[in-house]
């Protein structure tokens, strides 16, 4: 019963992500200058996302002396990171919106945490490997 709430919950979210319209069906329309923030915002986020993206492929190419299993482990983490980072871009986005226009406080999320640490110890492993020189 409660995963089936959360996955019509989930749904409900993603159909708002592709029917932009229904969010001005919520609340009041908020000051213009806060929606196009809460856009730049986005596209902030989608370009961090291209940069994750832009870095698997980086590692997958131009380190090809790294170990097999490794390479491929830290390309698909980075790839993976950079699909998260869209598909958050456009979940935060209407989460803001709907927020926004509703006159409640703009949601909170781990998200940018947990990014900023998994690409910290990501970059910290690669760092020691070109270090010890095992990268090229």
């Amino acid at each position: 019963m409660i995963l089936r709430d959360g996955l019509r919950s989930v749904g409900a979210a993603v159909r708002l992500w592709w029917a932009p319209a229904r969010v001005r069906e919520e609340g009041s329309t908020p000051d213009y200058r806060f929606s196009l923030a809460n856009e730049r915002t986005f596209l902030a986020w989608l370009r961090t996302g291209l940069a994750l993206v832009g870095g698997g492929f980086a590692v997958d190419q131009f380190l090809p002396r790294l170990s097999g299993t490794l390479r491929l482990t830290c390309t698909v983490v980075l790839l993976v990171a950079g699909a998260l980072c869209a598909l958050r871009a456009v979940n935060h986005w209407v989460r803001c919106e709907l927020a926004m226009r509703r006159g409640e406080d703009l949601p909170l999320s781990r998200f940018p945490s947990v990014l900023a640490l998994g690409v910290g110890v990501l970059a910290a492993v690669l760092v020691v490997l070109v270090v010890l020189g095992r990268t090229g």
